[in-house]
């Protein structure tokens, strides 16, 4: 009979799928914020909180732990995005485009940046043994060392430069990164180098800079990307590859011995995947 008036046939669905479905949009929408928590993201207690105080239904932990996994929601770390954008991005990449795919045969490019090597590692997976934690140890007290970096953009033989102690992400390592770009790449008459907009990259940020580029800007031309844009610099997937393969669980006990580990790397890895689909001459091919 339930068939014949398209009632659905089968047990009475009870009222729990609605407040499942409840719950799953609290988490993937909403902050705990905005139900007076003081806290940035939910957990399953917090959400029995919510249902308790403000609906007056009763459910344990497990119940809405279960209610996210049938959702298909797990738990995991989220990609970091950056919020702003540079309202120039499209302009400045499309200048972009028109230089490296207009090069001539005595011009070349390259994309420049610099990572941070640190003596304290970062954590990331590794094998363990069921129901063991494996330990990384960390020598606590931290001492980090720059490298500039500059990947080729016709070949993807990347360059380096190593900080000093103490040297920092400063225009003193830059402007050396650009005397062993000049020697890396002497049999070329133009060097276009394709930086992010920090003050230690620009003209009007260093007078270091400023000076340089007044004495080699025959040579040497700095190009600057869209701001707040790391994913436009095809180098920074070297400095990924980088981490992941040297720097995260590291056991070195110091920085130089990181260090030659690091360009030991690199010595196995001259060349890297340069072409992006940001800089196709046909945005997204």
């Amino acid at each position: 009979m339930n068939a014949v008036f398209g009632r659905p046939r089968g047990r009475k669905r009870s009222g729990g799928h609605i407040w499942a479905a409840l719950v799953v949009r609290w988490a993937l929408t909403l902050s705990p914020i905005s139900f007076r928590f003081a806290r940035s993201r939910w957990s399953c207690g917090a959400l029995v909180v919510v249902l308790r105080e403000d609906s007056q239904v009763i459910v344990g932990r497990e119940t809405v732990c279960l209610w996210l996994l049938d959702a298909g929601l797990v738990w995991r770390r989220p990609r970091p995005t950056i919020r702003p954008k540079d309202p120039d991005r499209e302009t400045k990449l499309r200048a972009l485009r028109a230089l490296l795919h207009g090069l001539p045969a005595d011009e070349t490019a390259v994309f420049m940046d610099e990572v941070d090597v640190n003596l304290n590692p970062e954590v990331g997976c590794m094998w363990m043994r069921h129901g063991e934690q494996a330990a990384v140890e960390t020598p606590g007290n931290n001492v980090k060392r720059y490298l500039a970096g500059s990947i080729h953009w016709r070949t993807g033989r990347v360059v380096l430069t190593e900080g000093k102690p103490k040297d920092g992400r400063s225009a003193a390592l830059f402007c050396r990164h650009l005397d062993d770009l000049r020697r890396a790449f002497r049999r070329y008459r133009v060097i276009h180098v394709v930086c992010d907009n920090a003050g230690t990259h620009t003209a009007d940020g260093s007078r270091l800079v400023r000076a340089y580029l007044e004495a080699w800007g025959h040579q040497v031309k700095v190009h600057y990307l869209p701001k707040y844009a790391p994913d436009t610099n095809p180098i920074e997937r070297v400095w990924w590859r980088l981490h992941e393969a040297v720097t995260r669980n590291h056991r070195c006990q110091t920085v130089d011995e990181l260090l030659d580990l690091t360009f030991d790397w690199f010595e196995t890895r001259t060349h890297f995947r340069v072409k992006s689909s940001v800089y196709a001459e046909t945005p997204g091919k």
